[in-house]
């Protein structure tokens, strides 16, 4: 086996050894392979989006730089390796000045093995080299200034998902030393044809930063060990879930327990944090994979009808067999169902009445007194707005009577009417259905014998009637037949 040979083997072994198979695939075919490179980002890296509103983002991870190579056969003696540079966010210039700086380590390094160097350069130092610091300025592809031209400043890189030009910037003049690190190419004739640029310019970058950003988070928290603060049981990442707000993890058993309860009580309001005074609520996709089919329906049917209910200008259709949800114009009072085509009044919630006042049964009528004489300034104009004037006055007057018949009536056991005592004996005489009942204890009095209820020593009402009362002298006590 030849020096070369030898030498290309002992280094894609060391790679294999160095790096797990998501970073580093060796080719089966050929000496060469395929390195994913993520670079390592400092803390509190952020993302800032330019537009109508400008957005800002911290990020961990940025999508890898891909290295592609293959081992000529006269490597690492005489050739170099053969390589292609890709990446879905840094620009086809930016991606040129990295492979001249690769060919530089070459030409430094000529004759020994290259590909480990090639990767620490770029895992490490390809940020300083293409000065791209935070934060790291993204424009929305589509946008009109997406396809334009742009300086920036040299502490933050243009990175333009919808731009055409494959040109780098241009540079601040007091800041020599990056532009001799990236030097400005004055025409895409310049660019390196091993840069290859993997995404469409014209689609929209910043989605799949933030999910490459998110899917890396959740590799990396995975692997890691927590504790429940439910169960206290220490458990991988894997079997946890993490609130996303305010980062306290529990284990998936314990709330998967937690949200079934709930959302059969229908609080699917109340999803947070076990946490004491933890306001952080759960996503959808957490619920989701938490519960079954048929409880994360109702979650989903529940959660829109509250925030439906949260909604001024939205009401449900009073028909029973509907319900369905509508949408009101502002200053008016109609609501016609898109579902049913039912027309009807978003006050009082019966066919709608046009300008006419809205009409109230009679048995809340005599509640709304009550309502009226409780309520704010505003609440007490919005009910003369509903019903009317005349219709709360009637209330009021007809509340005020209630409340008079309630101290001196009382109502008649058979058939309700409201009876007051002026004077006479406890056997009463309903005027309306001519019963004879007790004013005590509102008993039904027999037709035949009414005063035997009150002869009764057994009689509820017997010794409230007969206390201090001479019982020699029953028979004349019951003589006066008046009422």
């Amino acid at each position: 086996m030849s020096e070369d040979k030898e030498a290309q083997e002992d280094e894609l072994l060391a790679l294999a050894s160095i790096y797990d198979e998501e970073e580093f695939r060796q080719a089966e075919s050929a000496q060469g392979g395929e390195i994913q490179l993520c670079l390592e980002l400092p803390p509190d890296f952020k993302v800032v989006v330019k537009g109508e509103k400008q957005s800002e983002y911290n990020v961990c991870f940025l999508p890898p730089l891909v290295l592609n190579f293959e081992l000529p056969a006269d490597y690492p003696s005489t050739s170099s390796p053969i390589f292609t540079l890709s990446s879905k966010w840094v620009t086809r210039a930016q991606m040129s000045s990295l492979c001249r700086r690769l060919d530089e380590l070459w030409e430094e390094n000529q004759g020994c093995v290259i590909l480990f160097m090639w990767i620490q350069f770029l895992k490490e130092e390809a940020l300083d080299f293409l000065c791209i610091q935070s934060p790291l300025e993204v424009i929305r592809g589509g946008s009109k200034a997406g396809c334009e031209r742009r300086k920036t400043d040299p502490a933050a890189t243009a990175l333009t998902s919808g731009s055409h030009s494959e040109n780098t910037e241009e540079k601040k003049s007091e800041n020599v030393k990056k532009e001799k690190s990236e030097p400005r190419l004055s025409s895409p004739s310049q660019l390196d044809p091993r840069a290859v640029l993997l995404m469409d310019p014209r689609a929209d970058l910043l989605p799949q930063l933030l999910d490459f950003d998110e899917a890396q988070r959740q590799r990396v928290f995975d692997s890691k060990v927590f504790c429940c603060g439910i169960c206290f049981v220490e458990k991988l990442g894997s079997s946890c879930l993490c609130f996303k707000e305010c980062q306290h993890v529990y284990c998936k058993a314990c709330m998967t327990e937690y949200f079934q309860i709930q959302i059969r009580d229908g609080n699917v309001q109340c999803l947070n944090c076990p946490e004491p005074k933890c306001t952080s609520l759960a996503t959808p996709l957490q619920v989701k994979q938490l519960v079954d089919e048929e409880l994360f329906a109702r979650y989903d049917r529940l959660l829109l009808q509250s925030s439906l209910d949260l909604m001024a200008d939205v009401v449900y259709c009073p028909r029973q067999s509907c319900g369905t949800a509508v949408m009101v114009e502002p200053d008016t009072t109609m609501g016609i169902c898109s579902a049913c085509q039912y027309a009807f009044c978003t006050l009082c919630k019966l066919g709608y009445h046009g300008l006419s006042n809205c009409k109230i049964p009679a048995d809340e009528l005599r509640n709304l007194r009550d309502e009226y004489l409780s309520a704010t300034s505003e609440g007490k104009k919005f009910m003369e707005q509903r019903f009317g004037k005349r219709v709360i006055q009637k209330a009021v007057e007809e509340s005020f009577s209630r409340d008079w018949l309630n101290e001196n009536c009382k109502c008649c056991p058979r058939c309700g009417t409201n009876i007051q005592k002026v004077d006479g004996c406890n056997k009463m005489t309903c005027t309306s259905c001519r019963q004879y009942f007790c004013w005590l204890c509102l008993g039904l009095l027999s037709r035949v014998n009414p005063y035997s209820h009150f002869n009764n020593p057994h009689s509820p009402c017997y010794n409230q009637l007969f206390q201090g009362v001479d019982l020699d002298e029953e028979d004349a006590f019951w003589s006066d037949e008046e009422d």
